[in-house]
């Protein structure tokens, strides 16, 4: 029987090389992740800067979706990089994954305004979101496996956690940055040019990184691979021809990765979206608030990795789907009523009905057709929740008072903007930007904490998990290619899909039900396919 505690390709290494492996990958991860996020953390303005178009709520989509374009990609650099990765080694494959994340990001803070040189602004971030989500889809997988294959079986989830703590690190990093260059400028400049500065310093970041990496050395399972002439001929092709391991890519994209990377943006990004838009929290103080939960969460995805090698990988992960099943729209409710509670007893005591014909909404339009549509635009642009119904005359009711339509600027955006502010500051409503009370932003933080546990359940473990799932001489393709699939698609569109049912419904909690759903099913896979009881070796079934 195999010792839990040697390593199973050679002597175990010091306890000085795991430390050097762990911070070398995890602050990689780190940056490269930064890189990544700093797009989404500067939606708002990276919508007025590349995609304007009069209309706030387009350009939140249009944002999202080049953030959608990103991840789109990220399933063809798991196949490409996955394919060197298993070729020509663990090391080298993820040194050019960060190199091409840093410059890819610094261009994106070079590029002239849609104002200066047009159509030609949107596409270049397109083609730079590109690269990005090229880059990612080699990246997670080679850190995980890298660390992986350095640690003993039995601590093999607890040295991983570390991987996926820096997933969430580098969202930290992005809102710390961020935070830090706008409060050495003034909102002029920020705005102006400032915001640019984050992007840049990730030149920086990639110095660092690389300096880091560089300085380790190949993992014990390749060099032994390598030295058996175990490498793969086509390691894309036999991740699907290697015996059991079309199952496991199955478990492994529905079980796995699309249900934890939905809770985990949920958790984070539609968190501070809901914040900002939806409940017209100051920026800086839901930024704040936001990072901090985060930065201290960040503890869960160790917690529960090292868990996960006492009493198993599966458990944690059922564990945390079938809490977020329970707790997701609970945790947001409170999120909501605490946020902004003046919006939320307005919302109660002055609530907004629309009826009336031809009421459909058109989110990606930069104006409506008809006037009930242009009346949907401006309150969703406000964020107030409404509740539609049809009728053949259009009618708007606050608080149980129609509003004089008649009066209404049909033809003049900004005038129906002004106009529709009166009516609702007249029935209650603020839609100005609000700071909570500390006692408000602490319930706010520890809902993001109850979120944050629960992306640690789910997503603590996974390095780990995913390792032990596949062979060694396929496992960079075999991990990267449903990982990036699931993260990619289920998870990289999911703030577009959550505005875009937002933006339909007048519900700014309509987009969760997008996030139970794929839990939902996450859930079902995993149950039946995951493995119970303690973790297993390298190429073990799952079945």
């Amino acid at each position: 029987m195999a010792d839990p505690y040697r390593h199973p390709h050679g002597p175990e290494p010091s306890v000085s090389d795991i430390r050097l492996v762990i911070a070398a990958s995890s602050m990689g991860t780190v940056f490269e992740w930064y890189d990544f996020f700093i797009y989404g953390t500067l939606a708002a303005i990276i919508g007025r800067t590349f995609f304007p178009s009069g209309n706030a709520t387009l350009e939140t989509l249009l944002v999202w979706a080049g953030f959608a374009v990103g991840f789109g990609f990220r399933p063809l650099g798991a196949i490409l990089f996955g394919f060197l990765g298993d070729r020509l080694g663990r090391k080298y494959t993820f040194l050019v994954t960060v190199t091409l994340m840093g410059i890819a990001t610094a261009g994106v803070g070079l590029i002239p305004s849609a104002d200066t040189i047009g159509l030609a602004a949107p596409a270049i971030v397109l083609l730079l979101r590109v690269l990005q989500g090229l880059a990612l889809g080699g990246e997670y997988g080679g850190a995980a496996i890298y660390v992986s294959e350095h640690s003993p079986p039995n601590r093999r989830g607890y040295f991983t956690g570390y991987i996926q703590a820096s997933v969430v690190g580098g969202f930290v990093l992005s809102l710390i940055v961020v935070l830090s260059c706008k409060s050495l400028m003034s909102a002029e400049i920020w705005n102006a040019w400032g915001w640019r500065t984050p992007f840049v310093l990730s030149v920086v970041l990639l110095a660092i990184s690389l300096w880091m990496r560089l300085k380790l050395s190949e993992s014990p399972v390749f060099r032994a691979m390598q030295q058996e002439g175990e490498i793969a001929g086509n390691p894309f092709v036999e991740s699907f021809t290697y015996p059991g391991n079309k199952k496991r890519i199955f478990i492994a994209l529905f079980g796995i990765a699309a249900g934890l990377t939905v809770i985990w943006y949920t958790a984070m990004f539609s968190a501070l979206s809901f914040l900002k838009a939806a409940m017209r929290m100051d920026d800086t103080w839901a930024e704040v608030i936001v990072g901090i939960s985060a930065a201290l969460g960040m503890s869960f995805f160790v917690i529960f990795g090292g868990l996960s090698d006492r009493i198993g990988r599966k458990k944690p992960i059922v564990w945390g789907y079938v809490l977020t099943l329970i707790l997701l729209f609970p945790a947001f409710w409170t999120i909501g009523a605490h946020a902004n509670p003046g919006l939320a007893v307005a919302s109660e005591r002055a609530p907004v009905f629309v009826v009336g014909p031809d009421c459909d909404y058109n989110p990606f339009a930069s104006e409506q057709r008809t006037e009930c549509g242009k009346l949907l635009g401006d309150l969703t642009g406000a964020g107030v929740t409404y509740r539609l119904s049809k009728a053949p005359h259009l009618v708007l009711q606050i608080g149980g008072k129609a509003m004089p339509l008649g009066t209404y600027p049909w033809n003049n955006k900004k005038a129906r903007t002004a106009h529709l502010q009166s009516w609702l500051n007249g029935a209650g409503y603020s839609v100005d930007k609000v700071t909570p009370t500390m006692s408000n932003a602490l319930m706010v933080g520890a809902m993001l904490m109850v979120l944050m546990a629960l992306s640690g359940a789910t997503y603590g473990p996974v390095a780990a998990l995913l390792s032990e799932m596949f062979p060694p001489k396929i496992r960079y393709s075999s991990m990267s290619i449903p990982y990036h699939i699931g993260t990619g698609y289920f998870g990289g569109f999911l703030p577009l899909i959550s505005s875009y049912m937002v933006a339909r419904s007048g519900n700014p909690y309509e987009g969760l039900w997008y996030t139970w759903a794929v839990v939902a099913i996450a859930l079902l896979v995993a149950i039946w396919g995951l493995h119970g009881g303690p973790p297993r070796d390298y190429g073990d079934d799952v079945s």
